[in-house]
């Protein structure tokens, strides 16, 4: 096989591994939503995530002073308000309003999930020793829901530039985890 050299700018392409996500936060009786990509799971319990949040994303404002947000995993089927989301800053627009999505009470947080999406992940920041070096939050996810009634869930993954996979069939394989 023949390889040649590939931008670094790139490289989060190739390992990008989760889904595209949609994080919601709230402060001061406002909402906003953020599409991000760049998370990893760093624990099972505790489940612990962490986060890249540009400083210069409103979220992330938000989120260092709240310290909680919801992580909404929307599928296939809310392409085009994910890339909306992510085009657009919420300093300057009420992104449930022009999205069309639907705010719900969190239980354990202020901010909320959001109706549309698959799942979501109410969350606190656990830990921000490397907020101010890398802008990494790590989240620990306090109460997690799920629509049953979407089994195999056509999640977006980012692969750069405006381009989407979408997870495909599960392969199931033998686990010693519990």
């Amino acid at each position: 096989m023949a390889k040649r050299a590939y931008p670094l700018a790139r490289v989060y392409g190739l390992l990008e591994p989760g889904p595209v996500v949609l994080v919601a936060t709230a402060r001061r009786g406002r909402t906003n939503i953020m599409t991000m990509s760049w998370h990893t799971m760093m624990e099972f319990e505790p489940p612990l995530l962490g986060c890249v949040i540009s400083g210069r994303n409103a979220s992330f404002d938000t989120l260092k002073a709240t310290r909680e947000c919801v992580v909404n995993i929307p599928t296939l089927a809310l392409a085009k308000q994910v890339a909306g989301i992510g085009n657009c800053s919420g300093r300057d627009v009420d992104k449930f309003a022009r999205y069309g999505l639907t705010a719900v009470p969190a239980s354990q947080v202020q901010a909320p999930l959001i109706a549309e999406c698959y799942a979501s992940l109410e969350c606190r920041v656990a830990d921000t020793r490397l907020v101010n070096a890398y802008n990494f939050f790590i989240l620990e996810v306090l109460k997690a829901w799920v629509d049953t009634a979407v089994k195999n869930p056509q999640t977006l993954h980012h692969r750069g530039n405006g381009v989407f996979a979408v997870a495909g069939e599960p392969v199931r394989l033998r686990s010693g985890m519990k």
